[in-house]
This record gives C-alpha cells, structure tokens and sequence, in this order.
C-alpha cells in the first residue's frame, strides 16, 4: 500500500457515477487547499461534500491520512445514518471514519439540503478567536462579513448525537459558525463557496489576533456602515462565492500536484 511515501489505493473511478466522481476530485481539492493554505490539524477535522443524486450521502476523509495525501479515490462514502456505503481497500489500514467527523457533518447535510459542502477546521486562528470571550470583532472589512456569525459553547469533543440538535440551532442557516473553545465551521452550496468562507474567517481571526497583539486601542466603525459592510457580503447582493475563485484553485493544485486527481 506504500510506495515512496504514497499510499496506492486504487481508483474509485470505475465504482461511481460520474457526479460523485466530480464530487470526489472537488473534495479532495478542498482538503488539499484547506492544508496548503495553513488550516489542516494533521489527520484530524474534517471536510465533507454531498453526494449529488444520492440522498441521504455524502463524501467524508478516511480517519488516518493525512490532507495533503488526500485523493478522489481515497474518500468514503457514507450516509447520515453512519452507515459505510463504499469505501476503497486500504489493506492492512482498513480506514475507516471519524466519530466526531460523522456527528458534525450528518447533522449538518441532513438538517440543510442546500448545503454541499461542510467544513471544520482546528487552526490556530479559530481555536484562539473561539476561546476569547469578545468572539470575532468586526474590525476589519473581512470581518465585517461575519458580522452575524454563529457560536456554539462547548460541551466536550463531539461524539454525543444528542449535541446535533444545539448545533443546528446555533448554526440556524448561516453560512459561518464558531464553536466556542473548539474551531470553525463554514458551509456552502458549492464546495468553492465553502472554502471562500473557511478561508476568509482564517484571515478574520489572523488580523484581529494580530492587532489584539498590539495592546493599542482598536478602530471601532459605525454600526450602520458595519449593516451595509455585511449586506455587500449577502447571497444576492454580489456573485456566488467561489464561481471564480474555484477554478483557479484547481489550477493553482494542478501546477503544484495534481494527484489529488487521483
């Protein structure tokens, strides 16, 4: 299964439709980008993608690899139930899934049906901004677009079920969701609109740590400015998040490795 340093796993290619193939090599890409652009926590958290046509399924990390080694075939499918519906062979590894990967993720797919992607991310940033008592400060412009971002108080790692329902209400249908003492959680119709997200709150939260640091008084801006700042941000007042980002990504992945294809 280890060849220099790569596990062979072989394609998955064959064994789906054509949708979910896509929906693979987007997957992988995003886990690929959430690690290239400094938000992986090693084989930990996870970045899920909705199986299209397929009710019920969605595409999840398989619990022991790394995201940068992340590909298309290395996924596994599962539904909300927890139930495995196919995975590649691992061999010896026998990967299987996350237990907080699947509570998280299939409270989120099955609660909001517009929602194609669900990403969770560990990174410095967030863990620090979700510890601090004021949250996330709108004081910068990126900011401003999480101007009425969710929080979720912490109540241990998330294995509980039972947690589900207190998280879809503090997530309501935002788009952005701190989870207090914890991290992050963005989502998206696209999974370039849920990247766009993840990555605009890592810049948040790096900028307001950054100026935190300084132990000078912030520039605070008016309330109605910091209302028309957000509106900018909202779901028909500009283009889908990702339409253009997205493809040049996937380029930017191809010209440095594009084995996520795989």
């Amino acid at each position: 299964m280890n060849t220099s340093g790569r596990l062979s796993i072989e394609s998955m290619q064959g064994r789906c439709s054509e949708a979910e193939w896509q929906a693979r090599v987007d997957l992988a890409a995003c886990y690929r980008l959430v690690d290239l652009y400094g938000m992986s926590d090693m084989m930990a958290n996870h970045v899920s993608m909705r199986v299209p046509d397929e009710e019920g399924a969605f595409l999840i990390n398989a619990y022991g690899m790394m995201y940068e080694e992340i590909t298309a075939s290395s996924l596994i499918k599962i539904d909300v139930a927890g139930n495995i519906l196919s995975k590649p062979d691992f061999g010896e590894l026998d990967y299987g899934i996350n237990r907080a990967g699947y509570v998280i993720h299939s409270a989120v797919h099955e609660a909001r049906p517009e929602v194609a992607c669900v990403i969770h991310t560990h990174s410095w940033a967030s863990m620090a901004v979700s510890a601090l008592e004021c949250g996330l400060l709108p004081i910068t412009q990126t900011a401003m677009r999480f101007l009425k971002i969710g929080y979720h108080d912490f109540q241990g790692v998330v294995l509980n079920e039972q947690e589900q329902a207190s998280l879809l209400r503090d997530m309501g249908d935002k788009e952005a969701l701190l989870l207090r003492n914890h991290g992050a959680l963005t989502v998206g119709r696209t999974v370039g609109e849920a990247f766009n997200w993840m990555h605009r709150l890592e810049l948040a939260c790096r900028s307001q740590l950054a100026a935190m640091a300084c132990n000078t008084p912030l520039v605070k801006v008016s309330p109605d400015v910091l209302e028309e700042t957000w509106n900018n941000y909202q779901r028909g007042t500009r283009r889908p998040y990702g339409l253009m980002e997205w493809p040049a990504l996937l380029r930017k992945l191809d010209r440095l490795d594009p084995s996520y294809r795989d």
